[in-house]
C-alpha cells in the first residue's frame, strides 16, 4: 500500500488547487490517502469539491497543534503558524510515502525532521511573481505545474532540473468549471461587468490607493457595473464586522464580496467582462477566454522588463486613479491590441484541460514514487 498525505499546511482557498488531486489518487488502487489540514475552515472547502465530484468520502485529520500553537493561531493576526504546526506533526508525516502540497512553506519539512517521504509540489496560481519562484522549491523532490511558462521559468532560473518537473494543466480550472455558481446574473441593470481583484502583497497592492476611487466613480455613473472582489487573504483575518462593513457599500451598480466562496469558484472571473487588477494570478483564470484587461501600477513599478510583471503586457497600465475610469472605458477598443498576445499567455500560463489535470498529475506522482 502507497501512503500519501494531501497537505494543507495554509488557508483553507488552496484546497481548490490541491483536492481533486487527492480524490483522483484515492481512486487508484493500493494508493492511500490522507488530507492534513490546519485551516478549520479546510474540510469545507474539501467536501464541498467532493460532492461536486461524486467522490467517495475521504479520511481528513486536522494536524496536531500545541497549547502555544493553538493560541497564537487564535490570535489571527499571526497567520496559520505554518512551521511550529509541521514541527508538532512530523512524526505523523515522516510516516508518509509522498506528501504532496500547493504551499512552499513544506520545504522546511526536511528541516523539521520530515525525512522519509518524497515532497512533492504543486503551486497554488498561474502567475508571474517573484514569491512564485522562490529558492525554496528546489527542495522538493517533485514539482507539478500548470503550464509550460512556470516551467520554462523554474528551469531558467535552477529552481528544479527538468527531470523533476511534470506539466500537467490546471487543477483549479478543472474544479471551478464544475463548481462555480452560474445562477442568474449578479446585477439587475445592464451593462457591462468590471471586475477588480485586487491583491494583498505588500508594496504591490493597488488597493489603498484605488478602491475608494474606485467606488465612488462607479457609484456616480450609469454605464457598467462593477464586482469588488479582492484575493481571499485581504480580508481574511480581519474581524466580521470589518468584512460585513465593506459588503454593506454593495448597491445598484456595485457588488462588493470579500468573503464569500465565490471568490473562489471563478464565478466572477467567468462573469466579468473587463478586468481591473494589480498581480494576482486570478488574472490567468478570468483569460481562460481572452478579454480586456486594466493593470494598476500602484507603486509606479519599473515594470516593461521585469518577468515578475509579464502580465501588464497584456493590457493598459494605469498608475493614476483619475485615469482609470476612462481606460476600463477605452478597454474593449483597445481589446485587439492584446489579444493574441493574451491567447499565447494564458495557453502557456495554463497549459490545457485536455485530458484531465488531476488525471495527470496523478499519474505523474504515483511515476515518480515507482508506483503507477
Amino acid at each position: 500500500m502507497t501512503d500519501i498525505g494531501l497537505l494543507y499546511i495554509a488557508e483553507a482557498y488552496q484546497c481548490y488547487h490541491g483536492a481533486l488531486i487527492g480524490l483522483e489518487l484515492a481512486r487508484r488502487p493500493g494508493v492511500r490517502v490522507v488530507t492534513y489540514y490546519n485551516d478549520p475552515a479546510a474540510p469545507a472547502a474539501l467536501e464541498r469539491i467532493r460532492l461536486a465530484f461524486g467522490a467517495p468520502p475521504m479520511t481528513y485529520r486536522r494536524l496536531e497543534r500545541s497549547p502555544l500553537n493553538r493560541a497564537l493561531q487564535g490570535l489571527r493576526v499571526l497567520g496559520m503558524i505554518k512551521t511550529l504546526t509541521l514541527w508538532e506533526n512530523r512524526a505523523a508525516l515522516d510516516r508518509l510515502d509522498a506528501i504532496v502540497a500547493v504551499e512552499d512553506t513544506v520545504s522546511l519539512a526536511r528541516r523539521v525532521g520530515i525525512r522519509r517521504p518524497r515532497l512533492i509540489y504543486y503551486p497554488h496560481g498561474f502567475g508571474d511573481r517573484a514569491r512564485g519562484f522562490a529558492r525554496m522549491v528546489s527542495v522538493f523532490d517533485q514539482v507539478l505545474v500548470p503550464g509550460r511558462k512556470t516551467e520554462r521559468r523554474m528551469v531558467d532560473e535552477k529552481l528544479v532540473a527538468p527531470s523533476r518537473i511534470d506539466v500537467v494543466g490546471p487543477v483549479k480550472i478543472e474544479t471551478c468549471e464544475r463548481l462555480r455558481q452560474v445562477g442568474g446574473p449578479l446585477f439587475t441593470l445592464p451593462g457591462p461587468v468590471v471586475l477588480y481583484n485586487a491583491h494583498k502583497a505588500p508594496g504591490l497592492s493597488s488597493w489603498p490607493r484605488f478602491i475608494e476611487p474606485i467606488l465612488s466613480r462607479f457609484a456616480a455613473q450609469d454605464e457598467m457595473n462593477l464586482i469588488v472582489a479582492p484575493h481571499i487573504k485581504m480580508f481574511r483575518r480581519r474581524r466580521a464586522a470589518v468584512r460585513a462593513r465593506w459588503e454593506r457599500r454593495s448597491g445598484g451598480r456595485v457588488l462588493v464580496d470579500v468573503s464569500s466562496e465565490r471568490l473562489l469558484d471563478m464565478s466572477y472571473t467567468s462573469a466579468a467582462d473587463i478586468y481591473v487588477g494589480d498581480v494576482s494570478s486570478q488574472v490567468y483564470e478570468f483569460l481562460l477566454r481572452p478579454r480586456p484587461c486594466v493593470f494598476l501600477n500602484a507603486a509606479r513599478h519599473d515594470w516593461r522588463s521585469d518577468p515578475n510583471f509579464a502580465h501588464w503586457h497584456l493590457g493598459d497600465v494605469v498608475e493614476e486613479p483619475d485615469l482609470l475610469w476612462q481606460a476600463i472605458r477605452d478597454a474593449p477598443a483597445r481589446h485587439a491590441l492584446y489579444r493574441e498576445r493574451q491567447q499565447a499567455v494564458a495557453q502557456a500560463s495554463l497549459g490545457t484541460l485536455s485530458p484531465s489535470p488531476a488525471v495527470r498529475a496523478a499519474d505523474a506522482i504515483l511515476r515518480d514514487l515507482g508506483a503507477g
